[in-house]
């Protein structure tokens, strides 16, 4: 392969928990043991939603599943978010594979959890449908904006993947005791209301990214 000049993109990373996120990932890759590298820890966090997505699944048969889901995005979290602190504190970075391979794991991750959830009857398979294809859009222009702007945003409006892991985790055990609500006269699957608020969120922020970077892109590249 031809190697070629290669920018990489300035990260963006404006959520609520940012900040005591960012010193708990250095602090836990200064004592990571030296056999451990950030592909491990990426693997760990792939093979971490491929297991939540099988005990949602696991769920439809016995609800203790969910519990064990919550212990899949704990795993989920610190792979999915030490590897590339490690990388960084170990001076030991590789941009376009570490930046490639994360994407096509998440993507495949986020296929895993929500297929789980499809199957695992406490959402409609229309709804996490929609949410996967929701998702997909809001990376693609995620992954246009990093490549066209030079600018990587990581979460939208305070969000970031460590806010959602965490009210997936609160809504799991939400699940334990209430999954159906009524709502408005109708009884209704509380993960169904749930995606749909999702899936509406997503595409607000899709939309309103597409109009702001369209906006930028247009100012910065004037016609002659």
């Amino acid at each position: 392969m031809q190697k070629t000049a290669f920018q990489e993109a300035s990260r963006e990373q404006v959520s609520l928990l940012a900040p005591i996120e960012k010193k708990c990932l250095i602090w836990l890759a200064w004592r990571t043991p030296r056999w451990i590298n950030s592909d491990h820890l990426t693997a760990l966090g792939l093979a971490a939603l491929l297991g939540a997505g099988l005990s949602y699944w696991y769920s439809r048969f016995h609800r203790m599943g969910l519990l064990l889901v919550i212990v899949f995005l704990a795993l989920n979290w610190l792979g999915d978010s030490l590897d590339g602190t490690l990388a960084r504190v170990r001076r030991r970075q590789r941009p376009r594979y570490g930046f490639y391979v994360d994407h096509v794991v998440d993507a495949f991750g986020t296929f895993f959890l929500l297929g789980g959830l499809a199957l695992s009857g406490y959402m409609s398979a229309g709804v996490a449908m929609g949410l996967l294809i929701a998702y997909f859009m809001l990376s693609i222009e995620v992954y246009l904006a990093t490549y066209t702007i030079g600018t990587f945003h990581l979460s939208f409006w305070k969000l970031s993947p460590t806010e959602l892991r965490i009210l997936l985790m609160i809504a799991n055990v939400a699940l334990l005791y209430r999954p159906v609500v009524r709502l408005a006269g109708g009884e209704y699957l509380l993960c169904d209301i749930g995606g749909v608020i999702g899936i509406i969120g997503m595409a607000a922020m899709l939309i309103t990214s597409v109009v702001k970077h369209t906006a930028a892109l247009y100012r910065a590249e004037p016609l002659p």
